[in-house]
């Protein structure tokens, strides 16, 4: 189960959904960034996506799952969400999600994380760039993460140096978005930034992997061995 909560983001409401463990905790955070369907359609229409708040609650962690699409009407098409999407209406997203998190009663603000995957995975890494307190990073399969969005910032990618968090990265050897050469350089950047950093990339997989509720894109075995990883890396990161 969760609870919504409403925050202001520049002068713009946005609904936050907030998943808690059980125990009075305190619990490590979580910031848990969406993946692109949802945003057409609001976070409580993909049962996906609310899977994913309510595993990682059951497995300590308190979840805060910001609706990072509010600056459009929620029927307006896809491609103008894609289109119009700003860096910087999302790191201000992501900081007020970072706040309603260390204000929690339950979360010890001191152990804070950020996930993502798809679409996520890109916002997520871009949240990781701006918030030096944040103290995991679980990237999967985001891409775009070398290209900047409509506000003209700094690609992501090129920020790598700001990082101070550890990172585990997740990725599918038949994507294309990021394809393997793209996962390369990703990997080359945090290096040269010596940022700690693990990657898996995963045969038989491509964009998409963890997604059962996509028969197509979904590989079971690959996502089951990415959330084992996914967990033990927050567990020795967040505890």
């Amino acid at each position: 189960m969760y609870a919504k909560q409403t925050v202001k983001v520049l002068d713009s409401e946005m609904e936050v959904l907030v998943f808690e463990p059980e125990g009075e905790g305190p619990h490590p955070g979580l910031i848990v960034c969406q993946h692109i369907p949802v945003a057409h359609a609001g976070l409580e229409r993909d049962p996906w996506q609310i899977g994913v708040g309510e595993r990682l609650a059951a497995a300590g962690y308190v979840v805060a799952m910001p609706w990072v699409f509010h600056w459009w009407p929620a029927d307006a098409d896809i491609a103008i969400k894609r289109e119009g999407f700003r860096d910087d209406w999302a790191v201000a997203d992501l900081a007020a999600s970072f706040d309603l998190l260390q204000s929690h009663r339950a979360v010890d603000g001191e152990r804070i994380g950020i996930i993502g995957h798809c679409w996520g995975g890109r916002v997520s890494w871009l949240g990781a760039c701006h918030n030096p307190k944040l103290k995991a990073l679980v990237t999967l399969y985001g891409g775009r993460i070398k290209i900047s969005l409509a506000d003209d910032a700094t690609p992501p990618i090129e920020l790598v140096d700001k990082m101070a968090c550890s990172v585990l990265g997740l990725f599918g050897n038949d994507d294309q978005n990021p394809s393997p050469g793209g996962v390369d350089e990703l990997d080359a950047a945090l290096s040269r930034a010596d940022v700690p950093h693990v990657f898996h990339r995963y045969d038989g997989a491509g964009h998409g992997f963890q997604d059962d509720s996509n028969p197509d894109r979904y590989r079971e075995a690959q996502s089951k061995d990415a959330w084992r990883k996914i967990i033990r890396f927050l567990g020795e990161t967040l505890n």
